[in-house]
Protein backbone atom coordinates (compact mmCIF):
# COMPACT_ATOMS: atom_id res chain seq x y z
CA UNK A 1 0.00 0.00 0.00
CA UNK A 2 2.78 2.45 0.90
CA UNK A 3 4.93 2.22 -2.27
CA UNK A 4 2.47 4.09 -4.55
CA UNK A 5 1.79 6.88 -2.06
CA UNK A 6 3.62 10.15 -1.40
CA UNK A 7 3.89 11.21 2.23
CA UNK A 8 2.81 14.85 2.57
CA UNK A 9 4.86 16.82 5.09
CA UNK A 10 2.13 19.39 5.77
CA UNK A 11 -0.50 16.74 6.52
CA UNK A 12 2.04 14.88 8.64
CA UNK A 13 2.75 18.00 10.70
CA UNK A 14 -0.98 18.60 11.21
CA UNK A 15 -1.52 15.02 12.38
CA UNK A 16 1.39 15.21 14.82
CA UNK A 17 -0.22 18.31 16.33
CA UNK A 18 -3.68 16.69 16.35
CA UNK A 19 -2.33 13.64 18.16
CA UNK A 20 -0.78 15.85 20.83
CA UNK A 21 -4.08 17.75 21.17
CA UNK A 22 -6.00 14.53 21.81
CA UNK A 23 -3.48 13.59 24.49
CA UNK A 24 -4.01 17.07 26.00
CA UNK A 25 -7.70 16.20 26.30
CA UNK A 26 -6.73 13.16 28.32
CA UNK A 27 -3.76 14.34 30.36
CA UNK A 28 -4.42 16.73 31.96
CA UNK A 29 -7.89 17.58 30.55
CA UNK A 30 -10.00 14.57 31.53
CA UNK A 31 -8.01 14.01 34.72
CA UNK A 32 -8.77 17.57 35.90
CA UNK A 33 -12.39 17.44 34.73
CA UNK A 34 -13.06 14.21 36.60
CA UNK A 35 -10.82 15.13 39.53
CA UNK A 36 -12.77 18.27 40.32
CA UNK A 37 -16.10 16.42 40.28
CA UNK A 38 -15.25 13.86 42.96
CA UNK A 39 -14.86 14.41 46.68
CA UNK A 40 -11.40 15.45 47.87
CA UNK A 41 -10.74 12.03 49.42
CA UNK A 42 -10.96 10.43 45.96
CA UNK A 43 -9.16 13.02 43.82
CA UNK A 44 -5.90 11.09 43.46
CA UNK A 45 -7.82 7.86 42.92
CA UNK A 46 -9.66 9.07 39.83
CA UNK A 47 -6.60 10.86 38.46
CA UNK A 48 -4.46 7.76 39.01
CA UNK A 49 -6.99 5.60 37.20
CA UNK A 50 -6.98 7.97 34.20
CA UNK A 51 -3.17 7.96 34.28
CA UNK A 52 -2.84 4.19 34.66
CA UNK A 53 -5.40 3.33 32.00
CA UNK A 54 -3.67 5.71 29.59
CA UNK A 55 -0.43 3.77 30.01
CA UNK A 56 -2.20 0.43 29.55
CA UNK A 57 -3.90 1.69 26.39
CA UNK A 58 -0.63 2.93 24.89
CA UNK A 59 1.27 -0.29 25.49
CA UNK A 60 -1.48 -2.68 24.44
CA UNK A 61 -2.11 -0.58 21.33
CA UNK A 62 1.47 -1.08 20.22
CA UNK A 63 1.63 -4.74 21.23
CA UNK A 64 -1.60 -6.02 19.64
CA UNK A 65 -4.64 -3.72 19.60
CA UNK A 66 -3.59 -1.54 16.66
CA UNK A 67 -3.18 -4.67 14.60
CA UNK A 68 -6.57 -6.01 15.69
CA UNK A 69 -8.21 -2.69 14.81
CA UNK A 70 -6.48 -1.73 11.57
CA UNK A 71 -4.85 -4.69 9.89
CA UNK A 72 -6.68 -6.84 7.35
CA UNK A 73 -8.93 -9.56 8.67
CA UNK A 74 -12.68 -9.79 8.31
CA UNK A 75 -15.52 -7.34 8.81
CA UNK A 76 -15.45 -7.71 12.59
CA UNK A 77 -11.78 -7.85 13.60
CA UNK A 78 -8.31 -7.55 12.11
CA UNK A 79 -5.37 -9.90 12.48
CA UNK A 80 -2.00 -9.79 14.25
CA UNK A 81 0.29 -9.08 11.30
CA UNK A 82 1.04 -5.61 12.70
CA UNK A 83 1.42 -6.69 16.36
CA UNK A 84 4.26 -4.81 17.97
CA UNK A 85 3.94 -2.25 15.14
CA UNK A 86 5.57 -4.78 12.82
CA UNK A 87 6.24 -3.24 9.43
CA UNK A 88 5.64 0.31 10.63
CA UNK A 89 8.51 2.74 10.27
CA UNK A 90 8.94 6.35 9.21
CA UNK A 91 8.54 5.42 5.56
CA UNK A 92 5.47 3.17 5.68
CA UNK A 93 2.42 5.14 4.55
CA UNK A 94 -1.28 5.38 5.41
CA UNK A 95 -3.50 6.82 2.66
CA UNK A 96 -5.56 9.94 3.29
CA UNK A 97 -8.56 11.24 1.36
CA UNK A 98 -6.71 12.94 -1.48
CA UNK A 99 -5.57 10.55 -4.18
CA UNK A 100 -1.90 9.64 -3.99
CA UNK A 101 -1.31 11.41 -0.68
CA UNK A 102 -0.45 9.79 2.65
CA UNK A 103 0.89 10.29 6.14
CA UNK A 104 3.34 7.96 7.89
CA UNK A 105 1.44 4.96 9.25
CA UNK A 106 3.24 5.48 12.57
CA UNK A 107 1.54 8.87 12.86
CA UNK A 108 -1.86 7.37 12.03
CA UNK A 109 -1.27 4.60 14.58
CA UNK A 110 -0.29 7.13 17.25
CA UNK A 111 -3.37 9.27 16.50
CA UNK A 112 -5.62 6.24 16.86
CA UNK A 113 -3.74 5.22 20.01
CA UNK A 114 -4.77 8.46 21.67
CA UNK A 115 -8.42 7.68 20.82
CA UNK A 116 -8.18 4.26 22.44
CA UNK A 117 -6.64 5.79 25.56
CA UNK A 118 -9.29 8.46 26.08
CA UNK A 119 -12.13 6.02 25.43
CA UNK A 120 -11.14 3.56 28.14
CA UNK A 121 -10.32 6.43 30.52
CA UNK A 122 -13.85 7.82 30.10
CA UNK A 123 -15.26 4.65 31.70
CA UNK A 124 -13.51 5.59 34.98
CA UNK A 125 -16.06 8.34 35.59
CA UNK A 126 -19.03 5.98 35.78
CA UNK A 127 -17.68 4.11 38.81
CA UNK A 128 -15.49 6.80 40.34
CA UNK A 129 -15.04 6.77 44.13
CA UNK A 130 -15.63 3.07 44.59
CA UNK A 131 -13.80 0.66 42.22
CA UNK A 132 -10.25 -0.44 43.04
CA UNK A 133 -7.30 0.76 40.99
CA UNK A 134 -6.15 -2.84 40.38
CA UNK A 135 -9.60 -3.86 39.13
CA UNK A 136 -9.74 -0.99 36.64
CA UNK A 137 -6.24 -1.74 35.38
CA UNK A 138 -7.11 -5.38 34.68
CA UNK A 139 -10.44 -4.37 33.19
CA UNK A 140 -8.73 -1.99 30.75
CA UNK A 141 -6.48 -4.71 29.30
CA UNK A 142 -9.48 -6.93 28.61
CA UNK A 143 -11.84 -4.20 27.45
CA UNK A 144 -9.50 -2.60 24.95
CA UNK A 145 -8.98 -6.01 23.34
CA UNK A 146 -12.49 -7.44 23.47
CA UNK A 147 -14.58 -4.30 22.98
CA UNK A 148 -12.63 -1.30 21.69
CA UNK A 149 -10.46 -2.87 18.98
CA UNK A 150 -13.31 -4.76 17.26
CA UNK A 151 -15.63 -1.72 17.25
CA UNK A 152 -12.84 0.49 15.89
CA UNK A 153 -12.25 -2.10 13.16
CA UNK A 154 -15.93 -2.37 12.26
CA UNK A 155 -16.34 1.40 11.98
CA UNK A 156 -13.01 2.68 10.63
CA UNK A 157 -10.99 -0.14 9.05
CA UNK A 158 -11.27 -0.35 5.23
CA UNK A 159 -12.93 -3.78 5.46
CA UNK A 160 -15.04 -2.98 8.55
CA UNK A 161 -18.63 -4.17 8.31
CA UNK A 162 -20.18 -0.89 9.48
CA UNK A 163 -17.98 1.22 7.21
CA UNK A 164 -18.97 -0.93 4.23
CA UNK A 165 -22.60 -0.49 5.26
CA UNK A 166 -22.15 3.27 4.83
CA UNK A 167 -22.37 4.38 8.47
CA UNK A 168 -20.77 7.78 9.11
CA UNK A 169 -18.66 8.18 12.24
CA UNK A 170 -16.24 10.96 11.43
CA UNK A 171 -14.41 11.08 14.75
CA UNK A 172 -15.87 8.59 17.21
CA UNK A 173 -19.58 8.85 18.06
CA UNK A 174 -19.89 5.07 18.16
CA UNK A 175 -16.26 4.04 18.66
CA UNK A 176 -15.57 6.44 21.52
CA UNK A 177 -18.70 7.86 23.10
CA UNK A 178 -21.40 5.20 22.74
CA UNK A 179 -18.75 2.60 23.48
CA UNK A 180 -17.60 4.31 26.68
CA UNK A 181 -21.11 5.32 27.73
CA UNK A 182 -22.54 1.81 27.48
CA UNK A 183 -19.43 0.39 29.17
CA UNK A 184 -19.98 2.85 31.99
CA UNK A 185 -23.60 1.78 32.37
CA UNK A 186 -22.61 -1.88 32.60
CA UNK A 187 -19.79 -1.00 35.02
CA UNK A 188 -22.32 0.68 37.33
CA UNK A 189 -24.44 -2.49 37.29
CA UNK A 190 -21.44 -4.58 38.35
CA UNK A 191 -20.01 -2.16 40.92
CA UNK A 192 -23.22 -1.02 42.58
CA UNK A 193 -23.79 2.45 44.05
CA UNK A 194 -21.44 4.40 46.29
CA UNK A 195 -21.99 4.16 50.03
CA UNK A 196 -24.58 6.81 50.88
CA UNK A 197 -25.81 7.31 47.32
CA UNK A 198 -29.04 9.38 47.37
CA UNK A 199 -28.72 9.60 51.17
CA UNK A 200 -25.63 11.75 51.65
CA UNK A 201 -24.51 14.90 49.89
CA UNK A 202 -21.65 14.18 47.45
CA UNK A 203 -20.80 17.58 45.97
CA UNK A 204 -17.82 18.13 43.66
CA UNK A 205 -14.84 19.24 45.73
CA UNK A 206 -13.44 21.72 43.15
CA UNK A 207 -15.48 23.08 40.28
CA UNK A 208 -12.48 25.25 39.45
CA UNK A 209 -10.51 22.13 38.49
CA UNK A 210 -13.50 20.91 36.51
CA UNK A 211 -13.71 24.17 34.58
CA UNK A 212 -10.00 24.02 33.71
CA UNK A 213 -10.46 20.41 32.60
CA UNK A 214 -13.50 21.32 30.48
CA UNK A 215 -11.52 24.05 28.75
CA UNK A 216 -8.69 21.65 27.96
CA UNK A 217 -11.19 19.11 26.65
CA UNK A 218 -12.67 21.69 24.27
CA UNK A 219 -9.27 22.82 23.02
CA UNK A 220 -8.05 19.25 22.58
CA UNK A 221 -11.26 18.33 20.77
CA UNK A 222 -10.08 20.34 17.75
CA UNK A 223 -7.41 17.68 17.29
CA UNK A 224 -9.97 14.98 17.94
CA UNK A 225 -12.43 16.20 15.29
CA UNK A 226 -10.44 18.25 12.79
CA UNK A 227 -7.56 15.76 13.00
CA UNK A 228 -9.90 13.01 11.87
CA UNK A 229 -9.79 14.52 8.38
CA UNK A 230 -6.20 13.15 8.32
CA UNK A 231 -5.26 16.15 6.16
CA UNK A 232 -4.75 19.88 6.61
CA UNK A 233 -7.52 20.76 4.18
CA UNK A 234 -11.05 22.09 3.81
CA UNK A 235 -12.59 19.06 5.50
CA UNK A 236 -10.49 19.76 8.59
CA UNK A 237 -11.74 23.35 8.48
CA UNK A 238 -15.37 22.14 8.37
CA UNK A 239 -14.76 19.90 11.39
CA UNK A 240 -13.01 22.71 13.27
CA UNK A 241 -15.86 25.18 12.78
CA UNK A 242 -18.38 22.56 13.90
CA UNK A 243 -16.25 21.95 16.98
CA UNK A 244 -16.62 25.63 17.83
CA UNK A 245 -20.36 25.99 17.35
CA UNK A 246 -21.84 22.69 18.61
CA UNK A 247 -20.46 22.96 22.17
CA UNK A 248 -21.33 26.67 22.27
CA UNK A 249 -24.95 25.81 21.48
CA UNK A 250 -24.92 22.92 23.93
CA UNK A 251 -23.50 25.10 26.69
CA UNK A 252 -26.16 27.81 26.30
CA UNK A 253 -29.00 25.29 25.91
CA UNK A 254 -28.10 23.53 29.17
CA UNK A 255 -27.72 26.78 31.11
CA UNK A 256 -30.95 28.20 29.68
CA UNK A 257 -32.90 25.11 30.72
CA UNK A 258 -31.29 25.22 34.17
CA UNK A 259 -32.37 28.87 34.46
CA UNK A 260 -35.95 27.89 33.66
CA UNK A 261 -36.02 24.89 35.99
CA UNK A 262 -34.03 26.03 39.03
CA UNK A 263 -33.71 29.77 38.58
CA UNK A 264 -29.93 29.81 38.25
CA UNK A 265 -27.59 28.66 35.49
CA UNK A 266 -24.58 26.83 36.90
CA UNK A 267 -20.97 26.69 35.77
CA UNK A 268 -21.10 22.90 36.00
CA UNK A 269 -24.20 22.93 33.80
CA UNK A 270 -22.42 25.06 31.23
CA UNK A 271 -19.42 22.73 31.19
CA UNK A 272 -21.70 19.69 30.95
CA UNK A 273 -23.63 21.23 28.07
CA UNK A 274 -20.42 22.04 26.21
CA UNK A 275 -19.21 18.45 26.57
CA UNK A 276 -22.60 17.14 25.44
CA UNK A 277 -22.36 19.33 22.34
CA UNK A 278 -18.83 18.16 21.64
CA UNK A 279 -19.87 14.53 21.99
CA UNK A 280 -22.86 14.93 19.70
CA UNK A 281 -20.97 16.66 16.90
CA UNK A 282 -18.09 14.18 16.95
CA UNK A 283 -19.63 11.69 14.47
CA UNK A 284 -21.01 14.52 12.31
CA UNK A 285 -18.04 16.89 12.41
CA UNK A 286 -17.12 16.38 8.76
CA UNK A 287 -20.67 15.90 7.46
CA UNK A 288 -22.64 18.76 8.99
CA UNK A 289 -22.79 22.43 8.18
CA UNK A 290 -22.49 24.92 11.06
CA UNK A 291 -26.24 25.43 11.49
CA UNK A 292 -26.79 21.69 11.69
CA UNK A 293 -23.95 21.41 14.20
CA UNK A 294 -25.56 24.09 16.38
CA UNK A 295 -28.88 22.24 16.34
CA UNK A 296 -27.20 18.91 17.05
CA UNK A 297 -25.27 20.38 19.99
CA UNK A 298 -28.35 22.04 21.48
CA UNK A 299 -30.63 19.01 21.09
CA UNK A 300 -28.07 16.61 22.55
CA UNK A 301 -27.51 18.96 25.47
CA UNK A 302 -31.23 19.02 26.28
CA UNK A 303 -31.47 15.23 25.98
CA UNK A 304 -28.53 14.78 28.34
CA UNK A 305 -29.88 17.36 30.77
CA UNK A 306 -33.19 15.52 30.96
CA UNK A 307 -31.45 12.31 31.93
CA UNK A 308 -28.82 13.74 34.26
CA UNK A 309 -31.11 16.25 35.94
CA UNK A 310 -34.06 13.98 36.60
CA UNK A 311 -34.26 10.47 35.21
CA UNK A 312 -30.94 9.22 36.59
CA UNK A 313 -32.01 9.63 40.22
CA UNK A 314 -35.45 8.19 39.53
CA UNK A 315 -33.70 5.08 38.23
CA UNK A 316 -31.38 5.15 41.27
CA UNK A 317 -28.46 4.90 38.88
CA UNK A 318 -25.13 5.90 40.39
CA UNK A 319 -23.29 6.92 37.22
CA UNK A 320 -20.95 9.06 39.32
CA UNK A 321 -19.74 11.51 36.65
CA UNK A 322 -22.47 10.96 34.04
CA UNK A 323 -20.53 8.90 31.53
CA UNK A 324 -23.68 7.28 30.19
CA UNK A 325 -25.80 10.39 30.72
CA UNK A 326 -23.54 12.59 28.59
CA UNK A 327 -21.23 10.40 26.49
CA UNK A 328 -23.63 7.52 25.93
CA UNK A 329 -26.77 9.53 25.24
CA UNK A 330 -24.88 12.33 23.52
CA UNK A 331 -23.16 9.80 21.29
CA UNK A 332 -26.44 8.11 20.39
CA UNK A 333 -28.10 11.46 19.65
CA UNK A 334 -25.17 12.62 17.53
CA UNK A 335 -24.77 9.35 15.65
CA UNK A 336 -28.45 9.19 14.70
CA UNK A 337 -28.54 12.94 14.14
CA UNK A 338 -25.67 12.73 11.67
CA UNK A 339 -28.14 11.45 9.09
CA UNK A 340 -30.31 14.52 9.71
CA UNK A 341 -27.60 17.15 9.35
CA UNK A 342 -25.63 15.67 6.44
CA UNK A 343 -28.05 16.35 3.53
CA UNK A 344 -26.71 19.09 1.22
CA UNK A 345 -30.17 20.69 1.10
CA UNK A 346 -29.81 21.42 4.81
CA UNK A 347 -26.27 22.75 4.53
CA UNK A 348 -24.56 19.42 5.13
CA UNK A 349 -21.67 17.91 3.22
CA UNK A 350 -23.23 14.67 2.01
CA UNK A 351 -22.73 13.92 -1.68
CA UNK A 352 -25.13 14.85 -4.46
CA UNK A 353 -26.50 11.29 -4.34
CA UNK A 354 -27.15 11.47 -0.58
CA UNK A 355 -30.06 9.19 0.37
CA UNK A 356 -31.51 10.19 3.73
CA UNK A 357 -33.48 7.01 4.41
CA UNK A 358 -30.55 4.72 3.67
CA UNK A 359 -28.24 6.83 5.79
CA UNK A 360 -30.62 6.89 8.73
CA UNK A 361 -30.87 3.10 8.66
CA UNK A 362 -27.07 2.79 8.46
CA UNK A 363 -26.64 5.12 11.43
CA UNK A 364 -29.24 3.25 13.47
CA UNK A 365 -27.61 -0.08 12.65
CA UNK A 366 -24.18 1.19 13.71
CA UNK A 367 -25.62 2.50 16.98
CA UNK A 368 -27.35 -0.83 17.68
CA UNK A 369 -24.20 -2.84 16.97
CA UNK A 370 -22.07 -0.55 19.14
CA UNK A 371 -24.53 -0.78 22.05
CA UNK A 372 -24.83 -4.56 21.84
CA UNK A 373 -21.10 -5.21 21.44
CA UNK A 374 -20.10 -2.79 24.19
CA UNK A 375 -22.71 -4.12 26.62
CA UNK A 376 -21.93 -7.80 26.09
CA UNK A 377 -18.16 -7.29 25.97
CA UNK A 378 -18.05 -5.07 29.05
CA UNK A 379 -20.12 -7.56 31.03
CA UNK A 380 -17.70 -10.30 30.03
CA UNK A 381 -14.71 -8.18 31.08
CA UNK A 382 -16.09 -7.23 34.50
CA UNK A 383 -17.23 -10.80 35.10
CA UNK A 384 -13.66 -11.96 34.46
CA UNK A 385 -12.15 -9.22 36.64
CA UNK A 386 -14.36 -10.22 39.58
CA UNK A 387 -12.91 -13.72 39.44
CA UNK A 388 -9.42 -12.31 39.99
CA UNK A 389 -9.76 -9.26 42.26
CA UNK A 390 -12.63 -7.69 44.27
CA UNK A 391 -14.09 -4.64 42.57
CA UNK A 392 -14.41 -2.67 45.81
CA UNK A 393 -12.65 -2.15 49.12
CA UNK A 394 -14.17 -2.78 52.54
CA UNK A 395 -16.76 -0.19 53.58
CA UNK A 396 -14.49 1.51 56.14
CA UNK A 397 -11.73 1.93 53.57
CA UNK A 398 -14.19 3.30 51.02
CA UNK A 399 -15.52 5.80 53.53
CA UNK A 400 -12.00 6.98 54.28
CA UNK A 401 -11.42 7.43 50.56
CA UNK A 402 -9.72 5.57 47.75
CA UNK A 403 -6.76 7.94 47.81
CA UNK A 404 -5.63 6.28 51.03
CA UNK A 405 -7.05 2.80 50.35
CA UNK A 406 -5.44 2.42 46.91
CA UNK A 407 -2.48 4.78 46.93
CA UNK A 408 -1.58 5.62 50.55
CA UNK A 409 -1.52 9.37 49.90
CA UNK A 410 -3.76 12.40 49.98
CA UNK A 411 -4.30 15.12 47.39
CA UNK A 412 -4.33 17.83 50.06
CA UNK A 413 -2.28 17.87 53.28
CA UNK A 414 -3.22 20.70 55.62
Amino acid sequence: MGEALAIDSGDTAWMLVSTALVMLMLLPGLALFYGGLVRAKNLLSVMSQVLGLTAIAILTWVLWNYSLAFSGGNGLIGGLVKAGFAGLDGGSAWPVGSEGKAIPELVFAAFQMSFAAITVALVVGAVAERVRFSAMMLFSVLWLTIVYAPIAHMVWAPDGVLLRMGAIDFAGGTVVHINAGIAGLVAVAFAGPRIGHLKEAMPPHSLALTMVGAGLLWVGWFGFNAGSALEANGLAAVAMVNTFVAPAAGLLAWMALERLVSGKPSMLGGASGAVAGLVAVTPAAGASGPIGAMLLGAIASLVCYGFVGSLKNRLRLDDSLDVFGIHGLGGITGSIGTALVAPPALGGHGGADYAFGHQLLAQAAAVAVAIAWAAAGTALCFGAVKLVVPLRHAKDAEREGLDIADHGERAYNY
